[in-house]
């Protein structure tokens, strides 16, 4: 269900299970788990296999739990979702066609979120009775703000790539969400990883800057040593 491929510096991570729309599954979500977090390269590129980028859970799987089975299958979920977003690799998410629901949700907790033309997406779950809690109701508003949030995962109306775009759901619209991944992976990678550090981090806003001149001092320092050296 889930494919690793390694490049040089780039983890490309495909959730590969076409005929469900890649839908996950308990196992899925544990798999997807140990790709992003075991990545040994600076940046992860998620994708999906066919048509569609994630349709969430799986509903076969969903269906028929208790009350206390359906909140670990919610927890669970979360983990992976706070998995990605905590992971030492930059996350590009790669959007071509249908995100829905968890697939929307691993999507946000992405570093980078890119969509094709021809990408869409929904927060269907009230038509079921249900919500989007892989933290859909945390991140979607910490992103697209919570008037947007209500509104989506209220209506569950869908959206494509430009309206996404617009609301700051994605970054870019472009026809090679792969390139993103590469363009982010050209560029040293402890630099990269201290920008998603700072920009991750959720400490008051004091300690925020004095954690962000540290790792300027730390990166300057390098870079001289490196002159030094040569």
């Amino acid at each position: 269900m889930i494919r690793i491929e390694d490049g040089d510096r780039v983890r490309t991570v495909t959730v590969d299970r076409p005929e469900r729309r890649n839908a996950l599954t308990r196992e899925g979500l544990d798999a997807l788990e140990a790709a992003v977090t075991g990545a040994d390269r600076p940046v992860v590129y998620l994708r999906g296999a066919g048509s569609a980028f994630c349709a969430g859970a799986d509903l076969d799987v969903v269906e028929g739990l208790d009350r206390e089975a359906a909140e670990a299958f919610a927890q669970r979920g979360q983990r992976v979702a706070d998995a990605i977003e905590a992971a030492d690799a930059v996350v590009v998410a790669g959007v071509d066609g249908p995100a829905r629901g968890g697939g929307v949700e691993l999507a946000l907790a992405a570093d980078i979120r890119v969509a094709t033309p021809t990408a869409t997406f929904a927060e269907p779950g009230v038509a079921l009775g249900l919500f989007g809690a892989w933290g859909g109701t945390v991140r979607l508003p910490r992103i697209v703000g919570e008037g947007e949030a209500l509104d989506l995962a209220l209506s569950g109306r869908t959206v494509d790539a430009e309206a996404a775009l617009r609301m700051g759901l994605v970054s870019r619209v472009t026809d090679e969400p792969r390139a993103v991944a590469d363009e982010v992976a050209a560029h040293d990678a402890e630099a990269v990883g201290v920008v998603k550090e700072r920009v991750r981090d959720d400490a008051p806003a004091s300690d925020q800057r004095r954690r962000e001149a540290a790792a300027f001092g730390r990166l300057a320092a390098r870079r001289a040593d490196a002159g030094t050296e040569g």
